[in-house]
């Protein structure tokens, strides 16, 4: 049974298709991405994936259970986590506090653990601190661990986005353009850490992203979207010689 399982998802906005028979399967440990043109549907396919938009017609099933029109909160507790085109990160907290903020999708103290203080809240307050600390180490962070994350630099921004998408402990990680705005060193630097964050942490990823030498160079098989419909998929070598993805890319030949 695939990981993720999506079949024939199409989304409408009045008599706008955005996403159109979208189909997709996804192995335990797979590195996958999403490519297409400005607007060829790539983020609605998130939003579907991650609860964001109910899709019209078709299914979603994440371990053979249909979590289709679930809600956002609810798919990131069965395993989905993301990262936002648009950095979503909260702006008045700090790098730590942003982290913390995640590990409580999965732990809720009670209000009588909370209000006194119990043992158990204590020490799992003093383990999801460490564990967010050492997140903060592998992406370099570390020393601005109590600065406002409004105060980091873009590409700290998107690392740190990443780490928090990390601390709801995700089987599925879809990463939405993570090298937007980054220098040539720093995505260098982001290739070699997706690739360690697949296997360190067992994960299966999925990523959009505009630049063709991060998503050639990481990922292991590509799909592609064009005017909300998929029109190839395959090995990078085979998406590069592929002539719709060519066509979609640069155009239709114009006769002189």
């Amino acid at each position: 049974m695939p990981l993720l399982d999506v079949m024939d998802c199409t989304k409408r906005f009045g008599g706008l298709t955005a996403v159109s028979l979208f189909s997709l399967s996804l192995e335990q440990g797979e590195l996958v991405g999403l490519i297409g043109p400005n607007g060829a549907g790539k983020t609605t396919a998130f939003n579907l994936l991650t609860g964001v938009y109910a899709p019209t017609s078709g299914q979603i099933l994440w371990n053979g259970q249909n979590i289709a029109g679930k809600r956002p909160y609810q798919i990131a507790r069965c395993g989905i986590s993301r990262t936002f085109q648009n950095i979503r990160l909260f702006p008045t907290l700090t790098v730590l506090e942003n982290v913390l903020a995640a590990y409580h999708l999965h732990y809720k103290p009670t209000l009588f653990e909370a209000v006194l203080r119990t043992g158990r809240f204590v020490e799992t307050e003093r383990k999801i601190k460490d564990e967010a600390l050492a997140l903060l180490e592998r992406f370099n962070l570390i020393q601005s661990a109590h600065e406002l994350s409004k105060n980091l630099a873009y590409g700290e921004q998107r690392r740190l986005e990443i780490a928090r998408a990390l601390a709801t402990s995700p089987k599925l990680l879809l990463l939405d353009e993570p090298a937007a705005g980054m220098n040539p060193q720093e995505k260098q630097e982001l290739m070699v850490q997706i690739r360690s964050l697949r296997d360190d942490f067992g994960l299966t990823i999925l990523l959009i992203e505009h630049d063709m030498r991060v998503v050639m160079g990481v990922c292991e098989r590509l799909m592609v979207l064009d005017y909300g419909q998929t029109i190839a998929q395959g090995t990078p070598d085979e998406i590069r010689a592929n002539p719709k993805v060519i066509e979609a890319y640069l155009g239709e030949a114009v006769a002189a």
